[in-house]
């Protein structure tokens, strides 16, 4: 492979990488009114894993600094999994591939969750 091969691979990844936080990040500030502060994602063969930090919502927040974390943790677990679809979709228009898996987690301290796509072979 030319360097500029693999210049040109290089770009289309990072092509990807962008598409994939820029859509998971849209789909999160246009449904909880605020996305994160920061976003990345990795994708490797048949993963891909989006770590979004922060961007806990006021109402989120109210609810942490009354001890209800549960309840917020819960909130967003109910979320995620009504979203499943239109994050599949982000990713399989970004990638070009079938998602055939989704789990995401939270975590409150610090504030972080990670969406993580199975893509088909």
């Amino acid at each position: 492979m030319s360097p500029r091969d693999v210049q040109t691979t290089s770009q289309a990844r990072g092509d990807v990488l962008t598409a994939i936080s820029d859509g998971i990040v849209a789909l999160l500030k246009e449904f909880y009114g605020r996305g994160p502060t920061r976003a990345k994602s990795y994708y490797e063969d048949d993963l891909v894993v989006c770590l979004l930090r922060g961007g806990f919502s006021r109402v989120e927040q109210t609810l942490l600094e009354g001890g209800r974390g549960s309840a917020v943790i819960q909130q967003r677990m109910e979320f995620q999994e009504l979203m499943r679809e239109r994050f599949a979709a982000v990713i399989e228009h970004a990638t070009g591939r079938h998602v055939i898996g989704f789990m995401s987690g939270n975590q409150q301290d610090p504030d972080m969750i990670c969406e993580v796509f199975v893509l088909s072979p």
